[in-house]
């Protein structure tokens, strides 16, 4: 099998996959009109498709007087052919033992938060320093994980289609405690509009192991307070529960299965 994938885009737009010819002819137009739609480029190309993937990324910082860290993992040499200076996230897909690289993310990942509650560092902050010329304010000897992290993207989204839930909140009340941090942008008298991403909060959890962080994710999800339009974090509650999920053998396509 094959994946079609947009040359000019992500977020699953302009995406199909070909198990035969047939489909391959069925489905080329169907991606190039929704690539063409959604990013004004209708061109296409086709990967590998891979059954049951992992999705691994790799955040990276480089800086303008040639030092590279890559933040856990081995990307350094990567970094240093390009010439890369900035933040960065390599993405690849894992199966079977064997690494399958995706992309570079140019910027800030929104996984961020979960990298620097388990390294202890300021990724916006060294984005800044490099921006400005300084150097990296971390050796990478010193960048080792501690503990173990989970995000979960709070999206104002029906919890069983996946369709957006653009609206008004009414009520607003985040988690707290420890080991509990939330990103958002979110009050009561907000507006969701229709027009943008519906990501409306981000919940960080940190635990001395996964077990702890699961525990503590499951009670931030169960204490967030939204009203007035529907979210996500039904689902993440069944996913938190989930056997597959706790036992740590999920893949990407156990997400599109129903929990």
């Amino acid at each position: 099998p094959v994946m079609i994938k947009a040359v000019a885009g992500g977020g699953g737009r302009g995406m199909r996959v070909a198990r035969n010819d047939a489909e391959l002819t069925r489905l080329l137009p169907l991606a190039q009109s929704e690539a063409e739609a959604a990013f004004a480029n209708g061109d296409v190309y086709l990967e590998r498709f891979l059954e049951r993937p992992r999705h691994i990324e790799v955040q990276v910082l480089a800086d303008h007087h040639g030092h590279v860290y890559a933040i856990g993992e081995r990307c350094v040499d990567a970094c240093k052919r390009i010439g890369y200076r900035g933040a960065g996230t390599f993405e690849f897909l894992y199966e079977e033992g064997e690494f399958f690289f995706i992309e570079m993310n140019t910027r800030i990942q929104v996984e961020h938060p979960v990298t620097e509650l388990v390294t202890g560092m300021d990724l916006i902050r060294e984005q800044i320093r490099i921006a400005a010329g300084e150097p990296l304010g971390y050796k990478q000897a010193a960048v080792g994980f501690h503990g173990h992290a989970i995000e979960c993207r709070i999206n104002a989204e029906d919890p069983e289609h996946f369709v957006p839930s653009p609206g008004r909140i009414t009520a607003w009340v985040p988690p707290g405690g420890p080991g509990v941090r939330v990103d958002s942008h979110m009050m009561a008298g907000y507006t969701v509009p229709p027009h943008y991403d519906s990501l409306i909060a981000k919940i960080i959890v940190h635990g001395r192991d996964r077990g702890e962080a699961i525990a503590r994710m499951h009670r931030a999800l169960s204490e967030t307070v939204v009203e007035g339009v529907k979210t996500t974090i039904p689902y993440q509650l069944k996913l938190l529960a989930d056997p597959v999920f706790l036992a740590g053998e999920f893949s990407l396509p156990r997400l599109e299965q129903s929990l």
